[in-house]
């Protein structure tokens, strides 16, 4: 017997074999673990709570989240998108959660608010309000989308992707849903400066401001392709420089609401440029009363079109707001003032924007004026209220109306990437 084999008996050769297979076959699952979960893990172990939900003043949680990778964005638009929540869901499911994980997207009653503006440095401001009921919402930030996208910040309720409203976001499962969030952006801005938000328009003759009655936008023109309202705000993040490339995306795909709601857009730029989006009946339909969700198409207000003449000056275009009503004709849309959902809102913030020629001081004089029109006062809640400067690149958040608690505020900037406490 030679030395060697004195020193390395059969048993422990043996066992070294065995070692280095189990060593291999660990490598190989991680790699291949790595291989198709790597963005998903990379985004599940980026989920992370920030402010602690308050029950009795109706407050939800408040998170983050990193999201690496296109999320399939890219195959998601060259499927021809989906036309319905459920062809949303099956890809989300098949997709980020790889058939493991059912998904759900819930219903929400977006009363919000929001308006344009500039600063006397001509920085570009775009502030908004998302009024809704206590809801754990997520910051959400795709710092790396891939090639031909741009970076972007925003806000989703997380009831939109299944999370119970009453409490915390907690066990593996749900984080890994969470990540469906990416398609549900409720506001946004990219690092380009282009941003975007979504309200309730409450269309349908039969509407009751509970949402109840609505009837859902659901275009079915041949031969283009598809969205739902959320999808729609995050390929304009993702693909989008300006509210023209914004708009001329949008002409190219029949929209399709979600959560069987009737919704309108406010999208606005680094240039200044802002413009509402809404579906309505064309010039010449037979049914004025708008019940016809299938029949509407895209119609645009910019902030320089003439209807706003009779209200600020003829050239002062600085700014543009919007609640939840029909903005477009709606002197021939409405009998009257109280069917105008946001009406007592929309005049609070021209009044306030009127008097500066829609120039206010900074974020936080924008911030002021969200805070006079939240929802506390009358009921529900402010969820979240932003501003961002689409010229520097910057976002001031604020969680459920707590405008003077800097534990509550928020900050992010593209150019360092850093979401950041106010405390």
């Amino acid at each position: 017997m030679s030395e060697k084999t004195k020193k390395f008996p059969r048993w422990a050769r043996i066992l070294c074999i065995v070692l280095a297979v189990i060593i291999a076959l660990c490598a190989a699952f991680t790699a291949t673990l790595f291989g198709v979960w790597g963005n998903e893990i990379y985004t599940v172990s980026s989920f992370t709570h920030l402010r602690d939900r308050n029950d009795e003043n109706d407050e939800g949680s408040v998170y983050s989240m990193h999201v690496k990778g296109g999320f399939y964005l890219d195959k998601f638009r060259e499927q021809g998108g989906a036309s319905s929540d459920s062809e949303l869901i099956g890809f989300i499911t098949q997709n980020i959660t790889k058939g493991l994980i059912d998904v759900s997207i819930g219903e929400s009653d977006v009363n919000c608010s929001a308006f344009t503006a500039k600063t006397p440095s001509n920085d570009i401001l775009f502030a908004r309000n998302y009024d809704f009921d206590k809801t754990n919402v997520c910051m959400t930030i795709c710092d790396n989308p891939g090639k031909g996208r741009y970076k972007s910040f925003s806000t989703v309720d997380l009831n939109y992707v299944g999370m119970d409203t009453e409490t915390d976001v907690s066990g593996l499962m749900n984080k890994i849903t969470c990540i469906a969030a990416a398609y549900a952006p409720l506001d946004g801005i990219n690092e380009k400066g282009l941003s975007c938000a979504i309200f309730m328009s409450y269309q349908g003759e039969d509407y009751s401001l509970n949402g109840s009655g609505t009837v859902a936008t659901d275009q079915k023109v041949e031969g283009k392709d598809n969205f739902t309202s959320t999808t729609m705000q995050r390929m304009i993040l993702d693909y989008c420089a300006t509210v023209d490339e914004a708009v001329e995306l949008i002409k190219s795909y029949n929209l399709h609401d979600s959560a069987k709601s009737s919704f309108h857009y406010m999208i606005a730029d680094a240039t200044g440029k802002s413009a509402i989006l809404e579906w309505l009946p064309e010039e010449n339909a037979t049914d004025k009363t708008d019940n016809d969700g299938s029949a509407r198409v895209l119609k645009v207000t910019y902030n320089t079109d003439n209807m706003y003449n009779g209200l600020r000056g003829a050239t002062d275009f600085n700014y543009q707001w919007i609640t939840n009503f029909i903005v477009k004709d709606y002197e021939s849309y409405y009998e009257s003032e109280e069917d105008m959902f946001g009406w007592d809102r929309y005049k609070h913030i021209y009044s306030r924007l009127n008097a500066t020629g829609g120039v206010v001081a900074n974020e936080d004089a924008a911030m002021e004026i969200l805070s006079e029109v939240s929802r506390r006062p009358y009921g529900g809640v402010t969820v979240h209220s932003v501003v961002f400067n689409l010229t520097k690149k910057t976002v001031v958040w604020v969680a459920n109306e707590n405008y003077d608690d800097a534990t509550a505020i928020y900050e992010y900037s593209f150019e360092t990437g850093k979401l950041t406490s106010r405390a």
